[in-house]
């Protein structure tokens, strides 16, 4: 490895090493909302032991984390049902029993691993909280009367662990090496697996498939994914001119039957991608992509997947181009020069196909993606090919959070003023994520039994 491995190395001792009471935060209104008794709940206020509806004892061993996105309220909890081995799932927190039912978490596969349904207010029925595979979910009511005085309206991502207390009394430098380490250990596994994608399928198809993957974002990677391997770069670049309208046919953009839904400047550029697409419908028409697979809603308008589609098809027509910028003697300058000059007639316009356009022109691919571009996919692939990498690595500049990264922080950093410091670059954003993946989301001990404090304690 050109990637030193040394603190790698420790970091992954440590983790194999093992794995992994607040006071109430908050003040109660005279009558609190839902989302105020969720906060509640979250602090602890109602309490760890429950009775559930069917009569079963019920610890919460941990809380989880507030869940900002479609799904249960909380995720990642851990729940003990009468002493027995502890679950890891998610917690639903409604007013009502029944607004299960009425929400619709009966048939929505977010909820699936939701292992607790709280609710306030129970109907005169007996009603059943099920997941869409009729998976029976355990009910319990909890009473805002038995709540003590004291509220707030600050509602937090996480609650901090009990590694706050020995990080924020460490050097400002251990903790960095420590961050350094786990960051280093996480590069080497992305390396790991791209060279075994590089073995399996040659560097430009595994290359292909992670810049597409990355394109998808965390919501449409998937179908991103797929795109690429069904319809694979050798096959785009043999097909000079209809790239494009390939890649909206199988993504199954192209459904619509009438061209009057849309406005002229789109209607001509859809029709353009139909000239390309039909004739070669019936022979591709198993690979197209069942509409159920892509989330259109929930993210930034600029990254809707549409845009990111017709970037995957540019990037497939300069394949040469992109391939060249990786190059020495700086492959990061050379990546965010390519993605940069990316130039669509359409899309530098327009936010989806059916959206009217925009004022100004719009960068295709912004620079924080190509910044989680850079960093896992074009080092991590560099490195698989034996390039040193690291000193660029450290050096790229954190350009977004996320909620994973939020909770991370707040569970190791709490309030310490020195919180924005160690989360400035992407290496330390990476070295975070993965001391959360391996520690915080392994412990079922809400931080009691978790080895991470003590060992920092330990690390120089």
């Amino acid at each position: 490895m050109l990637v030193s491995s040394s603190s790698a190395e420790r970091y992954q001792q440590l983790r194999e090493n093992g794995r992994v009471r607040e006071r109430p935060l908050f003040v109660q209104p005279r009558q609190p909302s839902e989302l105020e008794l969720q906060a509640r709940w979250f602090a602890g206020d109602f309490g760890k032991r429950f009775r559930s509806v069917c009569g079963k004892e019920i610890e919460i061993v941990q809380f989880g984390t507030w869940n900002r996105e479609a799904g249960p309220d909380f995720s990642d909890a851990v729940i003990r049902v009468d002493d027995r081995e502890v679950t890891r799932g998610s917690v639903e927190f409604d007013l009502t029993d029944r607004s299960w039912e009425a929400h619709g978490h009966a048939t929505n596969p977010a909820f699936e691993d939701t292992v607790l349904h709280v609710f306030v207010h129970a109907g005169g029925q007996t009603f059943f909280s099920r997941t869409k595979s009729h998976r029976n979910v355990l009910q319990m009511r909890v009473d805002p009367a038995a709540l003590p005085d004291a509220f707030s309206s600050n509602v937090p991502l996480a609650r901090p662990g009990r590694c706050q207390a020995p990080l924020k009394d460490l050097p400002s430098e251990r903790v960095r090496s420590v961050l350094d380490a786990a960051a280093r250990f996480r590069l080497q596994r992305k390396a790991a697996r791209l060279r075994t994608m590089l073995e399996t399928h040659g560097q430009d198809e595994a290359l292909f498939q992670e810049v597409a993957a990355a394109l998808g974002y965390k919501q449409n990677k998937l179908p991103f994914t797929l795109l690429a391997q069904r319809l694979p770069l050798s096959a785009v670049r043999s097909r000079k001119k209809d790239e494009e309208a390939l890649f909206f046919g199988l993504a199954g953009f192209l459904q619509a039957a009438d061209l009057s839904i849309y406005e002229n400047q789109t209607r001509d550029y859809v029709r353009g991608l139909w000239d390309y697409w039909w004739p070669q419908r019936d022979e591709m028409e198993r690979l197209v992509l069942a509409p159920e697979l892509w989330r259109l809603g929930g993210a930034r308008p600029l990254n809707h997947p549409q845009r990111r589609l017709a970037a995957l098809a540019l990037l497939a027509r300069n394949w040469p181009a992109f391939r060249h910028s990786l190059d020495p003697p700086d492959p990061v300058a050379g990546t965010r020069k390519f993605f940069g000059g990316l130039e669509h007639p359409f899309w530098n316009l327009h936010y989806t196909l059916t959206s009217a356009p925009a004022a100004n022109t719009m960068a295709l691919i912004g620079d924080s993606r190509v910044a989680e571009i850079l960093a896992n996919v074009v080092l991590p692939f560099l490195l698989a090919k034996g390039e040193d990498v690291w000193s660029a690595y450290e050096k790229l500049p954190a350009r977004l959070s996320n909620r994973r990264l939020e909770t991370g922080a707040t569970r190791l950093f709490g309030g310490d003023p020195r919180r924005a410091e160690f989360v400035k670059t992407v290496a330390h954003q990476q070295g975070l994520l993965q001391i959360y993946e391996d520690f915080c989301l392994q412990d079922n001990s809400d931080c009691a039994h978790c080895p991470f404090p003590e060992q920092m304690q330990k690390w120089t």
